[in-house]
């Protein structure tokens, strides 16, 4: 309805049209189930079997919220309410060759 021309404020970020900031936003959240830098998932507890042991670290647990600054899971880790949405922004996004920011990762 608005259109490309509809730019809004991001903060520390600049203008971005609607469709760039729903983009922006499902990287972020689709980022803290993405092995960083350093190889570690932020959404999993350090010591966890789901950051390293080979029967593990490909499965992922959708908490109940997580840190708002570090991505670490809080609270009831088998939840599968709104956080269980981030499998479909990950299909979404390979589905429509985007790849998302970190293609091949």
């Amino acid at each position: 309805y608005l259109g490309d021309s509809y730019r809004v404020a991001v903060p520390g970020v600049g203008e971005m049209t609607l469709k760039e900031v729903a983009l922006f936003l499902s990287e972020r959240l689709v980022d803290i189930f993405r092995r960083n830098g350093q190889g570690r998932v932020p959404a999993m507890p350090e010591d966890s079997p789901f950051q390293y042991a080979p029967a593990w670290c490909d499965l992922l647990l959708f908490n109940e919220y997580f840190h708002g600054e570090t991505g670490l899971g809080l609270g009831a880790m088998h939840q599968t309410g709104w956080s269980g949405l981030v499998a479909n922004l990950i299909q979404r996004s390979y589905r429509s060759g985007s790849g998302g920011s970190h293609e091949g990762r």
